[in-house]
């Protein structure tokens, strides 16, 4: 290896009332390698002056060799004379005289830029854009499309139970966690387990009384309806014992041992629930009913993952859970990917579940019992992005499915991270659904897997999706409905009904709506809208919906075959009977529009809706409007049949046009009472828009209903109701950065839908237009890409650093980090960022290409799940699926610099202001010398004995292969770093010595790289101390490597005797070159995916700085040994003379 000689930072210089030069020769003839053009050469005369002993010393400093120039041998004192001036003008060789201007050159750009406070009009102008993005992005985030808080508060008067013998014969962990099982007070406060098992599991730092509102209200909706309920008894419905666990608020989220240990612990726990029902001293369960053998889990947030965990774990016992209900849980990727053990444990997870559901047979399906509901709180929630609730890439339609709590019927609102426990109208939505899959004539204590999936659908979805199943058909007749014939009370066919007021004629009536024969337009719905609540059989309201067809009674057949009989013929003789199905079950609940609306969630009346397809119903010949209120009531019915074509708006509009010119839509005044605009365009979460609907001519007597939004999508559930709509911010959680592809593939991105409900009684158009909100969308972008901050800014360091190494190498000079960025702003990175844009372009387009469903010659054979899906391929970059959004590369890059320099300045602001005061408390008399204070404090950069340092790291390693994670003695390399910057630069400040501007811009660049993998350590370094806190010492399965911090020790250990990495004149230059640039790609490519990646990678860096260190010096057997005998008192007498 060749190298040129360099000089410890630590070196005194004996001239130090010279001005010193600050910066380097020009590069070799060759031209500069810098990102400057090359700096023009010609021939140069040069007047001589100084003594030898100064020109050997700023040879020294600007790196020249003694035998690479013969000028300065000329320049020396003749025939040994004793230095004094020499005038002297010597005409050079023009190869010569263009280095030595180079070289003047060079000298006069260190002294320009020696301070490392400087900084370039395009360092400050990428600064200043970066600074400008990130402000508009976070004024955007906190102002600009947000959805309404709509939740109301929930009350509760708790009380638990713990369970004190479940103890170390049963688990391993009974000293760090606990089992407790809620009651109510003056509910239910016999601590005897008596219904159906409900494990309830925090997430990350919960508590285990957040099990408090959904408890609670599962207790008083019991006491309050269903024990009083005798139907409901007799099918199986009990109480639910809702048990719930303290993990003494792990943090889970950041390791992903901890969510082993707790997925350990529930199992065990699931195991001693289940037995408490077989005690009789424990249990009031009723003798005759069978044992349950299963338990039905709540998990919020990553409570969520370790409820999927479980069923993956050695000590799961077989079908003790198949029921699991997640809130907020990120089930698609985990949140943050700084533990490697919480990657590979999704990744196993993951793997297991689709698995699962790929196989054939339900026999070879572990899963195949086990439904899933995976709820989302929507933007509101700034925890957790709601994107990785999704299921689609997990669990089957069959299984499962992912909903938002905007869609929940009687919710109609998003709900924060905690919020969506608390919330009183989402909890009765919760408890209510449980009840309802409740059987405890079963040992599993729950209906059917499929009854289970149905009852879900019921409850959680809006009813208009296209798997939400319809009763109707199903049903037998129980209404028999007796007219007039001579009635004319029947609407003529294509016409829309319009009822706005009951009870108008004294007594019931009914209106008849033919139902359109078969062969009727494809896509024809019959859809009815009503501010009323619709009768079941029996009840006494204002409006029934039947679907009837013509039942000629025969004589002597009586009419008891029907549950109702209604009678609307007034004792005529001659009459029509009509058997019909009454359509209450399949109502949809709206949310009420009028002119005084403004929220969805208002308390108050709703509206009820009903929409069929004409294929649902074609068997039937009428649709019977029942108006069965007898005095004048206000109210309104508005029904028609109307076609696909006239009722769906599918315009052809991409994101170009949608950016430049918007969409634009008239809706004509004939429009149907429910209007569908498709826009398969509008399909990325990344993306926000703006709405506007003019208004209605339409007087405020004759309006019955002000216009109702619905903007949904179709995968995930989600769905977002703007009563009394004028202008409404579109936003959405469809396709969005880094999610894994669904497990069935399709065609095509089915995009968001707008379902507009408007009076078309006014007889008036209606516009429509839809712009993209450019400032609104910023700020989808801090959810999506929070966690790209934690290594896009490696990308620029890396750059930095490799540009320092190389001008370090060919010039002798380590300029300041501020230069380098300049210099790399100028080619390198616009380079580097230009050539990633175009890869994240490749990366889309192979994106959408792979996500169409592959078909073969032979499909039959194949299960809809074993696909070659490549469910990692939106892991690189950042994740986009669509090239529309490559320029989020160069932005999040500009954004990065912008961070690196606010780093920069913040660690020179910090070391600055500890030299200063370190100066003052190790000031010394001011009536030394001036020489002998510069020699008095030269020491001060003195390191630790050789013995004392080898013992400190030999000890520190022992502990980390031990007791302590690595990330403790990372953050301790990162301290001592500090502390070495600190003292180089009260060092150079002091002797203003080229040697020691290199040593102190190198350490200081050499912390700027670790304090950005700093954050990557701290989360599992508060994980221990966490534990710690809470009398926690089993010390962690991982994390204990002693390879994974090694390297920085030995770095760091290095740089505190103000060693200067040796430059490298030989082709082994490339390796640092090389490393780095590797280093760069790596954190753009996958810093995201696998961050925790990045602190080995840089680690590596880290071996290759230690191996030039120590390549540098001649360490034997011996002299080690010598440097262990070195008493502390010599060392202390060895530090005081000055280093040679």
């Amino acid at each position: 290896m060749r190298r040129r000689p360099s000089n410890s930072a630590a070196e005194d210089d004996d001239d130090n009332n010279e001005e010193e030069p600050s910066s380097a020769p020009a590069s070799p003839p060759g031209g500069d390698e810098r990102d400057g053009p090359p700096t023009a050469r010609k021939p140069t005369t040069i007047a001589t002056g100084a003594t030898s002993e100064t020109l050997d010393r700023r040879k020294a400093d600007t790196g020249i060799q003694p035998g690479h120039s013969q000028i300065w041998k000329s320049l020396s004192p003749i025939n040994g004379s004793p230095a004094k001036e020499q005038h002297a003008v010597i005409s050079l060789p023009p190869q010569q005289a263009a280095n030595t201007e180079m070289q003047h050159s060079a000298r006069h750009r260190r002294s320009r830029m020696r301070s490392p406070w400087s900084c370039s009009p395009s360092t400050l102008l990428a600064t200043a854009l970066a600074a400008f993005l990130v402000l508009t992005t976070l004024h955007s985030f906190v102002s600009r499309q947000l959805d309404v808080k709509g939740c109301r508060m929930s009350y509760m008067r708790p009380a638990f139970a713990k369970f004190e013998d479940f103890d170390t014969e049963h688990t391993r962990f009974a000293s760090k966690y606990s089992l407790y099982l809620y009651r109510e007070s003056g509910i239910d406060e016999d601590t005897k387990v008596k219904g159906v098992p409900v494990l309830f599991i925090p997430g990350n730092a919960g508590s285990y009384k957040q099990v408090r509102p959904i408890a609670a209200e599962a207790a008083q909706y019991f006491h309050d309806s269903v024990q009083l309920n005798a139907e409901a008894l007799k099918s199986g419905t009990r109480s639910l014992d809702f048990f719930t666990v303290d993990f003494n608020e792990d943090i889970t989220a950041f390791h992903g041992q901890t969510m082993l240990d707790q997925a350990e612990y529930l199992n065990e726990a699931v195991a001693y629930i289940l037995s408490l029902y077989h005690e009789d001293r424990r249990s009031m369960q009723d003798p005759d009913l069978p044992d349950p053998s299963s338990v039905i889990l709540v998990g919020h947030s990553m409570g969520g993952i370790v409820a999927r965990t479980m069923l993956t774990m050695p000590n799961y016992q077989s079908n003790s859970i198949n029921t699991i209900i997640t809130m907020s849980a990120p089930h698609a990727r985990p949140p943050v990917s700084f533990d490697s053990e919480m990657v590979r444990t999704y990744k196993r997870i993951n793997e297991y579940w689709r698995q699962a559901y790929s196989q054939k047979w339900a026999n070879n399906n572990p899963l195949w019992h086990v439904t899933l509901i995976s709820i989302a709180g929507g933007g509101l929630d700034t925890v957790v992005p709601s994107d990785y609730a999704s299921l689609s890439s997990l669990v089957p339609d069959t299984h499962g499915f992912t909903v938002f709590t905007s869609s929940v019927p009687s919710v109609w609102t998003g709900m924060d991270h905690q919020a969506i426990l608390w919330c009183d109208q989402f909890r009765k939505i919760i408890v209510r659904s449980l009840m309802d899959v409740v059987d405890v004539h079963r040992p599993g204590q729950t209906k059917p897997r499929a009854d289970r999936m149905r009852i879900f659908k019921k409850w959680y979805l809006t009813g208009m999706e296209e798997v939400a199943e319809k009763t109707l058909p199903h049903q037998e007749p129980t209404t028999l409905l007796t007219l007039e014939d001579n009635s004319n009370s029947i609407i003529q066919e294509g016409t829309r009904f319009t009822l706005r007021s009951f009870g108008q004629a004294g007594k019931p009536k009914a209106y008849l709506l033919p139902v359109p024969p078969r062969g009727t337009a494809e896509g024809s719905k019959f859809t009815l809208l009503s501010n009323e609540k619709l009768d079941p059989p029996g009840h006494g309201g204002n409006l029934e919906v039947l679907f009837c067809s013509v039942f000629p009674l025969q004589a002597g057949q009586s009419a008891t075959l029907f549950s109702m009989n209604m009678d609307l013929s007034g004792n005529s003789s001659g009459s029509t009977r009509l058997a019909c199905k009454n359509a209450a079950e399949d109502v949809i609940s709206l949310p009420a529009s009028t002119r005084t609306s403004k929220y969805p969630f208002e308390e108050g009346s709703a509206f009820s809706y009903l929409q069929y397809d004409l294929e649902d119903i074609s068997d039937h010949q009428f649709v019977a409007i029942i108006d069965k209120a007898t005095n004048f009531t206000s109210g309104w019915v508005v029904a028609e049949f109307n076609d696909h074509g006239a009722s769906v708006i599918e315009p052809s509009v991409g994101l170009g046009r949608l950016l430049t010119s918007g969409l634009r839509l008239r809706l004509p005044a004939n429009r149907p009472m429910v209007t569908e605009i498709k826009i398969p365009a509008i399909h990325s979460s990344l993306l926000a828009y703006n709405l506007v609907i003019g208004n209605q001519a339409c007087g405020e007597d004759s309006e019955l209903f002000s216009p109702l939004l619905r903007q949904y999508l179709s995968d995930p559930y989600e769905s977002k109701y703007f009563v009394n709509v004028k202008q409404a911010g579109i936003n959405l959680h469809g396709v969005a950065p880094f999610m894994p592809p669904p497990l069935k593939a399709k065609s095509a991105v089915d995009g968001v839908s707008l379902q507009l409900w408007s009076d078309s009684n006014c007889n008036t158009s209606m516009d429509v237009s839809l712009r993209i909100d450019v400032a609104g969308s910023m700020g989808k972008l801090v959810m999506r890409y929070m966690t790209v901050f934690a290594a896009f800014p490696l990308l620029v360091v890396a750059l930095v650093l490799r540009k320092q190494f190389k001008v370090y190498d060919e010039q002798g000079v380590f300029v300041p980090f501020s230069e380098a960025m300049d210099l790399c702003l100028r080619k390198s990175l616009p380079i580097l960022l230009l050539a990633l844009s175009f890869l994240a372009i490749s990366l889309a387009n192979s994106s959408s290409h792979m996500s169409r469903p592959q078909s073969g010659p032979l499909p039959w054979r194949r299960n809809a799940t074993e696909t070659l899906t490549d469910y990692t391929k939106n892991d690189l970059l950042l994740g986009s699926q669509d090239s529309f959004f490559w320029f989020l590369v160069p932005t999040l890059g500009l954004v990065s610099v912008g961070g690196c320099v606010v780093l920069n300045y913040i660690a020179l602001g910090v070391t600055y202001i500890l030299s200063f005061l370190l100066s003052i408390l190790t000031a010394r008399p001011a009536w030394l010398q001036r020489d002998d204070r510069r020699r008095a404090s030269s020491p001060a950069f003195a390191a630790p004995t050789p013995r004392r340092r080898i013992v400190t790291t030999f000890v520190l390693l022992i502990l980390v292969s031990t007791l302590i994670p690595y990330q403790f003695a990372y953050l301790v390399a990162c301290i001592v770093q500090i502390a070495t910057c600190t003292r180089a630069l009260r060092v150079t400040r002091e002797s203003r010595t080229g040697s020691h501007y290199n040593f102190y811009n190198y350490a200081h660049s050499i912390l700027i790289l670790m304090l950005w993998i700093l954050p990557i350590n701290l989360p599992v370094l508060v994980v221990w101390i966490h534990n710690l806190s809470v009398h926690w010492l089993t010390p962690f399965s991982s994390h204990h490597n002693v390879l994974s911090i090694m390297p920085f020790i030995l770095l760091v250990e290095t740089l505190t005797s103000g060693k200067m990495v040796p430059r490298i004149t030989s082709r082994l230059s490339y390796i640092t070159n090389t490393s780095l640039f590797l280093l760069a790609v790596y954190a753009a490519v996958y810093g995201v995916t696998y961050a925790y990646i990045l602190h080995h990678l840089v680690n590596l860096v880290a071996l290759w700085l230690v191996v030039l260190h120590f390549s540098s010096s001649s360490i034997t057997l011996k002299g080690l040994s010598q440097m262990l005998e070195v008493d502390d008192g010599e060392a202390d007498q060895g530090s005081s003379k000055k280093r040679p």
